[in-house]
Formats: C-alpha cells, structure tokens, sequence
C-alpha cells in the first residue's frame, strides 16, 4: 500500500467532529518503557502509519520524562503533513523530579497552561487536536480540569477534550463542564475491566473510546519471554503479568489464540485488533510499536471480519481477561 492508497476506514471519536483511521498509532515505547529509544526507527515508523492511513498519533508530557523527547519526535516526523492527522498529547503529572518521574500527579489550571504550551512548542504545532488528562488528580476538581481545557478550546490552542483512566463519576462530571469528546483506558482481549461501567457511561454520552495497550503491551504480539529475561528498564520486566504463574497461563492463551487466528489467515496480533474493533464502531486503538513492518500488520486489521463464532471462541479462551494485574496495586487506576 503507497501512500496514494490511504483507505483506512475512518471512525467518529465523539459526537463533536472528531475523526480518525480505523487504528491509531501509540509512540510511548518509542522513548521510555521498552527499553532503549530509538528516534529513526520511530520516525519511520510513523511515517509508515501515515503512508497507510493512520490518523490519530497519540504521546504524552510523560513519555520524554520531562524532556518533551516524544512530542519533539513525533512532530518532526509528522511535520510534512501535520495538517491531515489527529495530535492527541496529555498532561497530568509532576514531573519536575527526575528521580520520580511519573509518581507525582499535577491538575492544577495554571500547570495544564504550562504543559500546553509546551507541548506546542515540543509539537511544533500551533494546536493539539486532543488534549487528554493523563490520570485523576484528587487534588483538583474534574471541574476546574475541563474548565481550564475548555477555555484552551476556546482559545484556539486545544480542539478537543479527553480524560484517561477516568470512572464513570469522573466522565459524567467533566462532560457536566466541557465536552468530552473521548476516554482513553487500557482494554483488549487481556483487560476487559471497562466493560461493565466504563464503556456503558461513554456510549450514553456520546465520548469515543481509544483503547491502549490493546496487543497487551505485546504479550499479544507471539513475541514474549519470561519477566526475568527483560532489562531492568523494560515495563515487562515487573509486569505482573509477564511474573511466573500468570506467564505460563497467559501464554497457554496466546498459543489458542494464535490456533484461532491461524485458521483465518491472520496473525494473532491483527486477531487482537480485530476483536476489539468489532466491540463497537466507537472504538479507535492505538498500538505502540517501533516498526514498520509492525505497523503494516496492525493496519490490515481494520479490514478483518470476525464471525459470531470468532468472537464467543475469544472469550471462551480468555473469559475473564489476562492473568495477572495491569498495574501494581500502589498505582493502579482507581474508579
């Protein structure tokens, strides 16, 4: 597929215009989390989804710890046609720490000003189409949060409102303020905890949903070894569901999946997509990778069709997710 071929079918993300591919590409791994950066590599990569008709690009404040590194790629690589995707960034954390980067939460009006203007800066934008909040902070009203971004809208800095890892107390009272135009919260056939509040809430209120990790932070991807075998800087390497026990049975998933998958003549990871896509027409995942080639697989997705029979096998082999918690207890999300 060249670049005259861009087909990907497009979804609305909300009700208040947002559009974006089918599959949205996440660049967190490109700089922290998995090991090693690698800026060519990303950009490439990047480049590729676009080529194939990726629209919705999604990075953080987070993911440069502070350096604004991710953004500062992502907006290099994407500089040649800016005007034809969906930026979408995030604010939300203390980072002013080096030591403890990602363990402080900030909400604060005047900090979300200074994180905006920032990342348009790190962009080389003159607006973010989504400006999410990365978690709840406690500490600050939901009120005053999409407050403060709905006068950026207002401004012209920031087109739509997002909120990540909120519950349903949290949506319904931002969407009361400003509109929320999307919810982005981890979910995949590994992680299937929205589904009896989270998801019920955004389809009453019209928000889109963006599920990350949706290749279980690439467990689903075939290509996994156990915990012990990732360096100390790879978010595998403490993943509680890369830890012995959990891994053995999340494999013996992957393996029956990937029996499932064959038979259709796809791969386990595009069986992944497929699944998730098919859980409604609201939905836009983004997974991360740093390979074309990768992106190229993710892509097709978009044009798999499950059957009923597919989709029960699915649930049959996972009926309650993975095994093991995304996130250790002291920082996971709660709704």
């Amino acid at each position: 597929m060249t670049q005259k071929d861009k087909s990907l079918p497009r979804r609305a993300l909300g009700t208040q215009g947002l559009e974006a591919g089918a599959i949205g590409l996440g660049t967190m791994g490109m700089t922290m989390a998995y090991g090693t950066g690698d800026e060519p590599g990303g950009s490439a990569t990047i480049r590729r989804a676009y080529e194939l008709g990726v629209t919705l690009f999604d990075t953080a404040e987070l993911y440069g710890m502070g350096t604004g590194s991710n953004e500062r790629l992502l907006g290099r690589a994407v500089r040649d046609f800016r005007d034809d995707i969906v930026i979408a960034t995030k604010f939300g954390f203390d980072l002013s720490d080096p030591e403890a980067v990602g363990a402080a939460l900030d909400s604060r009006p005047e900090h979300i000003r200074e994180v905006t203007e920032n990342s348009l800066r790190h962009l080389g934008t003159d607006h973010i189409d989504v400006l999410y909040q990365h978690r709840v902070d406690p500490d600050v009203p939901i009120e005053d949060v999409a407050g403060t971004v709905g006068e950026l809208i207002a401004e012209g800095k920031v087109r739509y409102l997002g909120l990540s890892e909120a519950g349903p107390d949290i949506i319904r009272r931002a969407h009361a303020v400003h509109p929320v135009s999307v919810l982005q919260t981890e979910y995949s056939v590994f992680e299937r905890a929205v589904e009896a509040d989270v998801l019920p809430v955004v389809r009453e209120l019209g928000i889109g949903f963006v599920p990350y990790s949706p290749l279980g932070r690439g467990f689903l991807t075939g290509a996994v070894k156990p915990a012990a075998e990732y360096a100390a800087d790879d978010m595998r390497s403490w993943d509680d569901r890369w830890q012995p026990g959990n891994y053995e049975k999340n494999l013996t998933a992957v393996h029956e999946l990937t029996a499932l998958a064959e038979a259709k003549d796809i791969t386990v990871t595009q069986l992944a997509l497929a699944w998730l896509l098919a859980q409604g027409d609201d939905i836009v995942p983004i997974p991360g990778t740093r390979s074309p080639l990768r992106v190229e697989e993710n892509a097709a997705a978009a044009y798999v069709t499950l059957t009923p029979e597919d989709l029960a096998r699915v649930r049959e082999i996972l009926p309650r997710g993975a095994a093991g918690s995304r996130y250790p207890q002291e920082v996971m999300p709660s709704w």
